[in-house]
């Protein structure tokens, strides 16, 4: 047997060091939860909402919009806007408890989480009737015969994927 020969030279790492992450209140998005909690405390004795607070709720809603699950979404816009008020009127009937122990800034992220789920549910609901009526008209149109031509005849459940004409001449 022979003996393998033993590289002795320790590899050197090429890598470069990692990069520190950005500091979090850099970020856009970003709403420092204790200052939050506090906005909220002060709207509650005094009635007057102030900018910071009103930016917060806003960011919370844009923030989650950017989430994987709803940042495909084409009317993103409405289901922040619904957001922003589902959280507001949350705010103005004071449903938020504040000696409960639990986030505000979770509580309000899950009023915006909902009003994104709601909002996909009505535009999916009205998807579907558009295209429910679309298929209509276009069948309409299909079984018309304004020549003596031949008309589309919707093929059943009980017809099998034959090589059968879909359409069927009404002159003879």
């Amino acid at each position: 047997m022979k003996k393998k020969k033993s590289n002795t030279k320790q590899k050197t790492s090429t890598k470069e060091p990692k990069k520190p992450r950005a500091d979090k209140t850099q970020k856009p998005h970003y709403v420092n939860a204790k200052e939050f909690e506090e906005e909220i405390k002060a709207y509650y004795k005094t009635g007057d909402m102030s900018i910071k607070l009103g930016e917060s709720l806003t960011k919370i809603a844009n923030g989650l919009s950017y989430a994987p699950n709803f940042i495909n979404y084409t009317y993103k816009d409405d289901m922040i806007g619904d957001a922003v008020v589902k959280m507001f009127s949350a705010l103005k009937s004071k449903k938020f408890r504040l000696n409960s122990g639990f986030s505000p800034f979770s509580y309000f992220t899950t009023i915006a989480f909902h009003a994104f789920i709601n909002r996909i549910k009505k535009e999916k609901k009205h998807n579907d009737a558009i295209n429910d009526y679309k298929e209509k008209v276009y069948t309409d149109i299909m079984h018309e015969d304004p020549e003596g031509k031949k008309v589309y005849i919707r093929p059943t459940h009980d017809d099998e994927g034959g090589d059968h004409d879909m359409f069927q001449n009404l002159n003879g």
